[in-house]
């Protein structure tokens, strides 16, 4: 067979989910091969107490200067592929493309593809305050691949975005918050949504689907998925 290509990890945000990521790459590859195979990857694991600091001071500008350096140590390393493991960051994707001569993996848009591959007109939206309250993540889905997205009101978004940031990014899984966050399911379920966007990279590991009979859209699992596809040229 052809080697398989190398992936270029922009991980650490948080690295709890970054794990996920490096597990399902690797149990996803060798679910395809078989033997011992395993995926060849190369992690740019960031401090995430400074992105954070800069996220809820607006200062984008200066998350995308760090990732887009990063991005630029895995290509020069050999990386055929980036994918920054977090959802929140794709705020500054673009950035990072224009200073790449490799692909960005998008996590939107293997997200996009698996909600019209299921027929999913109408869709709810699970992150961080950036992710569900800016445009960049939201007008992907509903421009590229016609899919309207809703969103928790602003108390149950408070409430998503604490979780994530206080709790599941330091690993503290907490069954009173799996409970608000299946209040909140079920709330978007109630306005018609057709299934769930975990839009953070953490949350799925907090909710699974057998917590719940609304369908869930683990955005890492899809990601990482997509991002076998590729290293295995599918």
């Amino acid at each position: 067979m052809d080697t398989i290509k190398k992936l270029g990890l922009l991980g650490g945000m948080s690295w709890e989910s970054t794990v996920s990521y490096y597990q399902a790459i690797n149990r996803g590859v060798n679910a395809r091969l078989g033997g011992l195979h395993s995926a060849p990857l190369m992690i740019s694991s960031v401090d995430f107490a400074h992105i954070e600091q800069l996220q809820h001071k607006g200062e984008w500008d200066k998350t995308a200067d760090i990732l887009i350096r990063e991005a630029k140590h895995l290509e020069a390393s050999g990386a055929k592929a980036i994918l920054i493991c977090t959802n929140t960051m794709h705020k500054v994707a673009a950035n990072i493309e224009q200073n790449i001569t490799i692909p960005l993996i998008h996590i939107a848009d293997a997200t996009g593809h698996m909600l019209r591959q299921d027929t999913v007109k109408k869709v709810g939206l699970l992150g961080t305050r950036f992710t569900m309250e800016q445009t960049f993540y939201t007008s992907r889905l509903e421009e590229t691949f016609g899919i309207e997205v809703v969103i928790p009101n602003a108390q149950q978004r408070d409430t998503v975005h604490n979780i994530i940031y206080e709790q599941l990014c330091k690993g503290v899984i907490c069954v009173d918050s799996r409970k608000a966050y299946i209040e909140i399911i079920n709330a978007l379920a109630a306005e018609d949504a057709e299934g769930i966007i975990l839009g953070c990279t953490e949350i799925a590991l907090l909710v699974q689907q057998n917590h719940t009979e609304v369908r869930l859209y683990d955005t890492t699992a899809i990601h990482a998925s997509a991002a076998v596809d590729f290293a295995l040229g599918q």
